[in-house]
């Protein structure tokens, strides 16, 4: 394990041990001191947000821009601060913590007996929204974990999720599939964030106009199982309570090859997370690449010295 593992997966140690204890009004006040001085510093993480927002809100100038990032790092730490919470928060304050609208789309899939995949974007707090889950509508379910290095900042992450109920996968093995696809044939429910392709295979969208790629994972999975496809977005407003929104089910296509199908359907969960960011673009917590433009091994405006940056526009 190098120097910098060792320390990150300390900083996490601290985090889940230290802010935990902290009553919840220091523990927001120190979330948003620690986004406001990273976001003054503007490093490659607050520049990459500023570059993804350029997208999602297209009219926006540099001041605009700006006070875009400042709220999305705010955003991202609230993130951060709820989740190093949640493990000691009580059953009445997480089901307190969400309020989501049209959950009749999730009962009604559930209900169906085939099971179901939501697909949601790094929109707000995913994990207190799978905590609200377990904890107060009673549903298990089962996710999807990257594998992080160091492998103790991994178990790390599994130990935290799988306490708040969640069953938990590694993204890498090659296993993760049949299970997900056995769970749902059971009935079950499967939860993915999906706005971020991590295998480089995945499926081409039209996101914001430009090309990028989304995993074809949960389009796969309701193909092959029967089990009803729900996007879902999330977002914050000035309460303590994390709004949510079930989508419309994306359905499989009547016609064309698995790859077509697969393609639309992706699509459409695309759509769907785009409604849901252009709605509220400062909890979208995308600090990375993610169109295909930006990918490209040409000089990246974001990753490019200072002096390369200060050329273009």
């Amino acid at each position: 394990m190098s120097a910098q593992e060792r320390l990150t997966d300390t900083l996490y140690g601290v985090g889940w041990g230290t802010v935990r204890s902290l009553p919840e009004p220091v523990a927001v006040r120190l979330g948003r001191t620690i986004a406001d001085v990273t976001w003054k510093r503007r490093g490659k993480g607050v520049l990459r947000l500023e570059s993804n927002y350029a997208r999602v809100v297209p009219d926006a100038g540099p001041e605009r821009l700006a006070e875009l990032s400042r709220a999305g790092m705010r955003s991202y730490l609230r993130y951060w601060m709820e989740s190093f919470r949640l493990p000691a928060w009580s059953a009445e304050r997480v089901a307190a913590g969400v309020d989501v609208l049209d959950l009749h789309h999730l009962h009604d899939g559930m209900a169906a007996g085939k099971g179901v995949v939501v697909a949601l974007p790094h929109l707000a707090n995913w994990d207190l929204a799978g905590a609200w889950l377990t904890t107060k509508l009673g549903i298990p379910f089962t996710t999807v974990a990257e594998r992080l290095k160091p492998e103790t900042l991994y178990d790390r992450f599994v130990a935290y999720r799988e306490g708040l109920g969640m069953e938990v996968l590694p993204h890498s093995g090659g296993s993760a599939f049949g299970t997900l696809a056995r769970r749902l044939r059971d009935g079950g429910l499967v939860c993915l964030v999906a706005d971020r392709d991590l295998s480089s295979s995945g499926v081409e969208v039209d996101f914001f106009g430009e090309t990028a790629r989304m995993p074809a994972g949960p389009a796969l999975l309701a193909q092959q199982t029967g089990a009803r496809l729900l996007p879902v977005t999330l977002w914050y407003d000035d309460s303590p309570t994390m709004r949510g929104r079930v989508h419309p089910p994306v359905e499989v296509p009547g016609s064309g090859t698995r790859p077509e199908k697969t393609s639309v359907m992706t699509q459409a969960l695309a759509d769907a997370f785009a409604t849901g960011i252009a709605e509220h673009p400062e909890d979208w917590h995308m600090l990375q690449r993610l169109w295909l433009k930006d990918l490209d091994p040409a000089p990246d405006p974001v990753t490019a010295p200072e002096k390369d940056r200060k050329g273009t526009s």
